[in-house]
């Protein structure tokens, strides 16, 4: 019999939670376990943490499903997007929107050439986003695109048709499974 991991990511995607979490498919690899389930429900987070914990999905040795068991935002989209096979409660959602980018506190001035950096960055990242997401949906970067720049939600239903899920299922993981939780969040 196959054996399986289930990971519950219910956490911001920040460099904690995917340090963990790499750290964790790393061990359970190892360890001789040949497919992990990652049940995510994450609100999105730090963009950079995001292309990195895709890019490592992506290029396990073994096979990766990802499920949406609440809500997939924003950058989570994109983590989601690593599984082989996507899975959706029913009730489950995901909301899509164009980057953004914070201010660093205390810094309230920019010169010229930094601000052109911030906005090409910025560019670069939206790219890749857009390629991951129309990659894995078998969609048009410029649809992604734009329902990215016109802030584009979906239900369970709507992101099957739409080609971010697979299959619509309600049982998370079989009784008996082993399950492990991430949930990593800021101090408020």
């Amino acid at each position: 019999m196959e054996k399986t991991t289930y990971i519950n990511f219910f956490s911001l995607v920040w460099p904690p939670s995917v340090g963990a979490l790499m750290n964790i498919i790393s061990q359970k690899i190892q360890q001789g376990v040949e497919k992990i389930v990652l049940l995510i429900s994450s609100p999105g987070g730090n963009v950079n943490s995001g292309l990195t914990l895709y890019s490592f999905l992506k290029r396990i040795p073994i096979e990766l499903d990802t499920f949406n068991y609440e809500s997939v935002d924003s950058i989570a989209v994109a983590v989601f997007c690593a599984g082989k096979k996507r899975f959706c409660v029913k009730d489950g959602k995901f909301f899509m929107h164009e980057l953004q980018y914070n201010i660093p506190a205390g810094k309230a001035q920019f010169m010229p050439k930094e601000l052109s950096e911030v906005s090409n960055n910025l560019e670069k990242d939206r790219k890749k986003i857009v390629s991951i997401v129309a990659e894995n949906c078998g969609k048009q970067a410029e649809e992604i695109g734009k329902d990215m720049e016109e802030t584009k939600g979906l239900n369970a239903e709507q992101a099957k048709d739409y080609g971010l899920v697979h299959e619509i299922k309600e049982e998370l993981y079989p009784q008996g499974s082993e399950v492990i939780t991430i949930s990593v969040w800021p101090n408020a």
